[in-house]
């Protein structure tokens, strides 16, 4: 199993702030080995992430996004002590969910 997601998420003033760190090797199919021989893409394709069981973001990545992405955003709402959760699906077919509580300020 892959390293657990990182996630940090801060509520202050109606805004939730979160930053998300997802290790994962993000191989994009186009290098080679040392003896030559092409390293098959090994990417995280879908990232999902909800509050409290409603969705705050969706995204589709591609192979360009490089390894261990960091993803940064806000939205509007969220509490303290609430649950975020955020899973990832890679090319693969892994899937990756971990779960953080949200900070107050």
């Amino acid at each position: 199993m892959a390293d657990p997601i990182r996630i940090k998420a801060h509520h202050k003033d109606g805004m939730t702030e979160v930053h998300v760190l997802m290790p994962h090797p993000m191989e994009t199919g186009f290098r080679k080995d040392a003896a030559g021989r092409s390293i098959a893409a090994h990417y995280i394709t879908d990232v999902q992430i909800s509050v409290a069981g409603r969705a705050v973001l969706s995204a589709t990545l591609s192979r360009a996004v490089s390894q261990d992405p960091l993803l940064y955003f806000r939205f509007q709402g969220g509490q303290a002590d609430e649950t975020i959760t955020v899973a990832w699906t890679d090319t693969r077919g892994d899937r990756r969910v971990d779960e953080a509580r949200i900070l107050g300020a």
